[in-house]
């Protein structure tokens, strides 16, 4: 609850945004522990940026201020530090309410279990986004959220999700680079109402066969139906409260995306499940719709209720809807209340419009801040003690980015990287398309081509490494040669342990013959 100065009244908070932190495991190695202390996958930078500064300033730009905000609980003293000494000065109109959970890396906890567990802390509308969506400039949170306001005040709608197209992969992207691509989903919609009718999941896949099966009850509200695989989930949805008591009665449900959100699509055209969840939904108090308040709107759309009252058994009409904005034909006789409509509306943010990507996998990872260094242009620093710690005769190109304290020595040539804060950059040293977080340090004549080096990594003198990912605190050995692999404290220990046996092994050889 918020309090009116100017009308001495408690205002109900309109939406809270719960951020969702977990552990990042879509980007291990680089989310592995350094010693005892965890790698936040929240904290990972994106352009020298940690990566959920972009949602928490879209939500910001929104004019929302409550944030539910949840991660694990190994990740809350760093994640507690975070909010007090950046958050606080860089958002300071973010109200953020930390919650953690118990979880280990090993055994994640579902998206649907968390919101179930802390539900009693959502009291209103709500909007759930992951801490890796990186928005564009073109697509303002605003948008989502005005369509829902207008379709769920005018027409009964429960959700609105937000998709995008992806643009095109990496020309240096294969599937043998750390992993399988990422995949698109395939979604059914009606583009003319922006409402969201199927989302195929795993379960749906028949890899043997390319066909998709629909309700006649789908294909007979929606004729003109659009099947497209170009995009992908943002993880960005708007729900009304009410989404949350389905969800507690659905308990076997685990995903969000998965699973709960494909279902949520089914009742605005299947009768059954329309009849056992409809009340729930939209409980009677908000179950009329009123003609006359749709005639004098300027934000709703077009109906067909007379239609929805004729259906057949699996057949509940649904709206349809001009984009949000359209004037309002409701006839006469449509004066009456009509039921609510139940809808899942969707934004659908196509490429042309600007490059939006989650950083959910180490491909889209390293995409997103190659796209960053092309929206900038490096320049020397400006202050004396970063301007010394540079080399005059170090080259850098202006589509790099160089953290602060951070010092690059003669001879050493950066191409279209970014290099975080507090590393050390030797002399002669090759760097290509990678992104290094802080406190690296890469010894003179290294060569790297496309790696990300998580932080505390140490590349020995004249090693070779060609698109690798390594944990933090990983040792690369003087002369190593590493292509393609994603390289763990734990190989490079056993292979230190490796070659003291054999060094042992070598030593006692050596003494049996001296003994001889």
């Amino acid at each position: 609850m918020d309090f009116d100065e100017s009308s001495n009244k408690i205002v109900p908070r309109e939406f809270v945004a719960v951020v969702l932190a977990g552990f990042g495991n879509e980007l291990l190695p680089l989310t592995g522990s350094h010693g005892d202390e965890p790698c936040l996958k929240a904290l990972l930078p994106i352009g020298n940026k940690p990566m959920i500064e972009y949602p928490l300033a879209w939500i910001e730009q929104s004019g929302v201020t409550d944030i539910l905000l949840i991660c694990p609980t190994t990740h809350r003293s760093a994640m507690s530090n975070y909010i007090q000494s950046d958050v606080s000065s860089s958002f300071p109109s973010l109200r953020i309410d930390l919650q953690t959970f118990e979880q280990s890396q090993d055994m994640a906890v579902g998206t649907c279990a968390l919101l179930r567990h802390f539900s009693s802390r959502i009291q209103s509308d709500f909007i759930i986004l992951p801490c890796d969506f990186v928005p564009p400039p073109s697509l303002g949170l605003n948008q989502v959220l005005n369509k829902f306001r207008t379709e769920s005040t005018y027409d009964g709608s429960i959700a609105t999700v937000c998709f995008y197209e992806a643009g095109r992969p990496d020309k240096g992207a294969t599937t043998e680079e750390w992993g399988m691509l990422p995949s698109n989903v395939p979604i059914v919609f009606d583009e003319r109402s922006g409402t969201l009718l199927y989302v195929d999941t795993p379960d749906d896949v028949d890899k043997n066969s390319e066909e998709f099966e629909f309700r006649m009850s789908l294909l007979t509200q929606y004729p003109r139906t659009k099947l497209s695989s170009s995009f992908r989930d943002s993880h960005v949805y708007v729900c009304k409260r009410t989404v949350l008591d389905v969800l507690n009665e659905k308990s076997h449900l685990d995903s969000l995306k998965e699973e709960f959100i494909p279902w949520l699509c089914k009742p605005q055209y299947q009768r059954t499940r329309r009849e056992k969840y409809g009340n729930i939904l939209s409980p009677v108090t908000n179950n009329v719709f009123q003609g006359p308040a749709l005639k004098h709107s300027t934000l709703h759309l077009p109906t067909q209720h007379k239609h929805l009252r004729h259906s057949s058994e699996d057949a509940d009409a649904d709206d349809e809807h001009l984009r949000s904005v359209v004037p309002s034909p409701v006839d006469n006789e449509d004066e009456d209340a009509v039921e609510p409509s139940l809808r899942v509306g969707l934004i659908a943010h196509r490429s042309s419009s600007g490059f939006a990507s989650r950083a959910n996998n180490l491909h889209t990872y390293l995409e997103l801040n190659r796209f960053f260094l092309g929206q900038t242009s490096y320049t020397l620093p400006s202050d004396p003690e970063n301007r010394s710690l540079i080399d005059q005769k170090a080259q850098i190109s202006a589509d790099s980015m160089i953290g602060r304290s951070t010092r690059v020595d003669e001879r050493t040539s950066i191409k279209r990287s970014v290099i975080g804060q507090h590393c050390v950059i030797g002399k002669m040293t090759k760097i290509v398309g990678c992104v290094i977080l802080d406190h690296c340090v890469i010894a003179d004549g290294a060569k790297l081509d496309g790696c990300i080096l998580g932080v505390y990594t140490k590349v020995g003198a004249k090693a070779e490494m060609s698109r690798c990912v390594t944990q933090p605190g990983y040792e690369v050995s003087p002369g190593e040669s590493a292509r393609n692999e994603k390289l763990e404290v734990s190989d490079w220990a056993a292979h230190e342990t490796s070659e003291d046996q054999d060094s042992g092994d070598e030593d006692e050889s050596t003494e049996e013959e001296s003994d001889d």
